[in-house]
Formats: C-alpha cells, sequence, structure tokens
C-alpha cells in the first residue's frame, strides 16, 4: 500500500487559507481541493467517525461528543473507547487488504482500546487527592513512557482550556514524527486542533486569528516537508467549519422553568439530575439532543423548543432519519440552532447555585460542552494572582478548586455543529493527487473512499462522487 498521512487541521475552511497561511496556500495551490458538504452533527467525535467509517450516524452510532447513556441514566462526554464505533474502521478495512498494513493514531478521538498499531492520545492522571495531572495512553503500553521522556510532558493545559496554545499542537506534530522514525506506519493520522480554540473566542476571519493560522501553518508546513521526504503522500482535512455566532440560547433552563427539568442539591450546589427529569438537553455546540422521559410528552415539548428564539429546527423520528442521525443513542428530539445561536448546558436559574464544577475546566462532569472554558472569567480583579495562589496549594499537596471560568456565554464568538450554507465554510480535504478526488464536494461519508484509494491506488476504480445536497 501506499505510504500516507492525514493531517486534521481543525476549523480549517476555503476561507481561511491566504496571506496568514503561506506554507497551506503554496502546497494546495500545487493539488487539488474539495469542500466537503458537513454532516449532521458537524462536531468532532461524530465527523471523524464518519471519516473513518464511510457510515454515517445512524450505523456507527457516535451521535454527538457526547449523549445520555440511558441504562446508566447519566450523560458522558468524551468518552475514549474505539469499541463505542459501532463499524469497521478505515485501518481495519486496510488491514484486511494488505497484511503488511500498520497505522498510528495521534490524538483522533476514541484512540484507547482501539486496533490501530501505534496510538497516542490524551488521558490526565486524576489522583484521590483532586488533582489533575497531565498524561497519555499510549499503545503500545511501554511508548508512553519512552516518548515523554523525549518529547516533554504533554501539554494538557495547552491542549484545552484557557491557557491553550500551539503547543499542543505541536507536541502532537513531534510525536507523529517520533512514531514514523521508529515504526514507519503505513498511515498515520494526525489531529491538530489549534485553529479551534481561537475561532471560538475571538471570531471567524481570517484577520482575528492572524497569528493562530500562521503558527498552525507553520506545523502544517513542517509535517508536510517532513512525510513527503519520507516518501509519503499528504492529505490535509478538516472535520467542519466555524461560523460567527452571537446569541447563546439556554434550553435546558427552558425545560427546567416549565418543570421538566430536574435537579438535586448537593452542598448548596444545583446537579442535573438526568433520570428524574421528564425532559432535558444535552447540548453539543449548534445541537442539542433533547432526552424524553414518556412518549406522550413529546408533542408537548416539541412545540415549546421549535417556540424558542435561536432555534432553526426540532426534528422528529422523521427528521432524524432524513439526517441520518436515527440511532438509539440519539435524543427522542434533535434540536438545530439558528446560524448565529448555539446551546449551552446551563440549567440553574441563579449563578450562585451553579454546580461547582461550572467555573472549572471539566469537560467530564458537566453534561454538555462549554466553551466558555476557553475563557478566564473577566470579573476576576486579579486572575494571575489567582491562579498563582492556586496552583501553589496544588504544589503543596492540598486540595483546590481552579474556579476562574466564567459563567457568562456571550463570551463566545464561533461555534459548529448546524450545516453552513456557504461552501466556504465548509470543511475541505487537499491532495496532490487529484485523479484520486473525484469531484470538487464530497458527502462526508465518502472521506473515507478517497483515503482508502490513497492508501491503494494502483487498484483504484475511481469511485462515483457524491455531490453535496
Amino acid at each position: 500500500m501506499q505510504k500516507t498521512v492525514v493531517l486534521n487541521v481543525v476549523g480549517l475552511t476555503d476561507r481561511l487559507i491566504g496571506p496568514h497561511t503561506p506554507n497551506l496556500a503554496r502546497w494546495r495551490a500545487q493539488g487539488q481541493q474539495a469542500a466537503i458538504a458537513p454532516q449532521l452533527p458537524a462536531v468532532t467525535c461524530s465527523t471523524q467517525a464518519t471519516y473513518l467509517t464511510g457510515k454515517p450516524p445512524r450505523k456507527h452510532g457516535i451521535v454527538g461528543n457526547g449523549w445520555y447513556f440511558r441504562d446508566d441514566c447519566e450523560v458522558k462526554f468524551w468518552r475514549q473507547s474505539n469499541r463505542l464505533v459501532q463499524a469497521p474502521k478505515l485501518w481495519e478495512v486496510a488491514r484486511s487488504l494488505d497484511p503488511d498494513f500498520t497505522c498510528a493514531n495521534l490524538f483522533w478521538w476514541y484512540n484507547m482500546y482501539s486496533s490501530v498499531d501505534y496510538a497516542v492520545t490524551p488521558r490526565p492522571m486524576y489522583p484521590a487527592d483532586g488533582r489533575k495531572l497531565p498524561d497519555i495512553y499510549t499503545q503500545p503500553a511501554e511508548m508512553r513512557d519512552s516518548l515523554q521522556a523525549e518529547l516533554g510532558q504533554f501539554p494538557l493545559f495547552k491542549f484545552w482550556g484557557p491557557a491553550t496554545a500551539i503547543d499542543a499542537s505541536q507536541w502532537i506534530a513531534e510525536s507523529a514524527q517520533w512514531i514514523e522514525a521508529r515504526y514507519a506506519p503505513t498511515l498515520t493520522l494526525i489531529y491538530l486542533p489549534h485553529l479551534d480554540y481561537g475561532l471560538q473566542k475571538v471570531g471567524c476571519q481570517p484577520d482575528q486569528i492572524a497569528q493562530d493560522l500562521r503558527d498552525v501553518d507553520a506545523v502544517c508546513g513542517d509535517l508536510i516537508d517532513y512525510y513527503e521526504a519520507c516518501g509519503a503522500q499528504v492529505v490535509v482535512l478538516s472535520e467542519y467549519g466555524i461560523t460567527p455566532v452571537s446569541k447563546p440560547v439556554h434550553l435546558n433552563r427552558l425545560l427546567r422553568e416549565q418543570g421538566l427539568l430536574a435537579v438535586r442539591e448537593e452542598l448548596g450546589r444545583e446537579l442535573l439530575d438526568a433520570g428524574a427529569s421528564q425532559a432535558f438537553a444535552v447540548a453539543d455546540h449548534q445541537i442539542a439532543h433533547v432526552y424524553i422521559s414518556e412518549a406522550e410528552l413529546l408533542p408537548k415539548v416539541r412545540s415549546l423548543l421549535q417556540s424558542v428564539a435561536g432555534v432553526a429546527e426540532v426534528l422528529d423520528a422523521e427528521g432524524k432519519r432524513r439526517h441520518q442521525l436515527d440511532h438509539p443513542r440519539a435524543g427522542d428530539l434533535v434540536v438545530i440552532a439558528e446560524a448565529d445561536a448555539w446551546f449551552t448546558y446551563y440549567y440553574w436559574l441563579d449563578d450562585s447555585r451553579a454546580p461547582d464544577f461550572g467555573r472549572t475546566v471539566d469537560i467530564h462532569r458537566k453534561p454538555g460542552y462549554d466553551p466558555a472554558e476557553l475563557f478566564i472569567d473577566p470579573a476576576l480583579k486579579r486572575p494571575i494572582l489567582k491562579l498563582g495562589w492556586t496552583l501553589l496549594k496544588q504544589q503543596l499537596g492540598f486540595r483546590y478548586l481552579m474556579d476562574v471560568i466564567p459563567l457568562d456565554a456571550t463570551l463566545v464568538r464561533g461555534s459548529h455543529g448546524h450545516l453552513p450554507k456557504s461552501s466556504a465554510d465548509w470543511p475541505l480535504l487537499i491532495t496532490q493527487t487529484p485523479e484520486l478526488l473525484p469531484a470538487d464536494r464530497l458527502e462526508a461519508t465518502a472521506v473515507f473512499q478517497v483515503l482508502l484509494n490513497h492508501l491503494q491506488p494502483a487498484s483504484v476504480n475511481q469511485p462515483n462522487a457524491i455531490s453535496a445536497r
């Protein structure tokens, strides 16, 4: 098979390639680009699963970055087991065609307990004293220590949170080169998330995130040069486009006000009690899965949601089938935001009653996605002093709460998940092998075959292009 490397540059769109991305612009000019019609939901875990299986969410089961686990009566986000993906993956299909095929997965999601040959993914340690310590999970397991001994500890707090920086994507790029030098896999999947942060924080125009574009372009340029020198063909890919937003929508607060959402009080704080609720929303950027305890409540809840400013559409069973999102994990209703709106997970009616984790970076306990984790609370008078004092308590071994995250959803400037009308805001695929790219527009499910064709170009029967709807 032909050695292939896929750079997943999160948030990259046609609109963003230009003066601030000279390496990518030059490299694109030598090849061919296709726009990818985004699927619903246009979020990380769902889209990656579609690219790697060639199946829609109704088949692979990844209906979002998180969902309600009905048996547990718990909302869980950012699970890591690859066994949650319910369809054969690209590397499994490739290995069935060539037993010598090997694959390295660098930080694409669902990267634990996977059938790839080499895996690296974030896996913090959570000691009983309440600390969160940066660490990684690797396959083979012994790679974990040697990789961090040579590259340094994975910069977890620059991977997500208010301190996000190019360092995390740079570390991922260096770990990919480290694996290449030792194992030379046939297929290498590399996740570069840096653009995602600035686009959500400050806006979606190139000049607003000029430095972020220059930073990720430098990483991409280095990787392209490195892998092409190794004889690999490179594919640049993105998962979704981020578009401007100005309107946070609090679906759970509405459901609570209508007596449909239940909370449990603990130490004066309120926790969502999903199992006791008649209806609640699992907010995921511009998509929300709404779970309803009794079928007879569905018309009432649907009517209520349709009346909300900022809601573009509410999908029932037929709507989910139309978007190939009809999987048991999906909500009983799926709500799509208007272009300039997005959904918070907030369910409390008084900020003084918000859960203690609401003001921290805690992607696993929050029953929904929280982009406010990218910000330091502007209401803090001395944030640096606050951070320093909290870190000192950590170093002294005391329990601590890094409660510096705002509860002000209006700070967020960009989001994704819905289906943008302009192809300039769609994800893209760029290759230097134009004959393997059958059209300038593809469905998300077609990416799988395009990547497989790169791996075995000599035996390609050109697939029919799947035109964007």
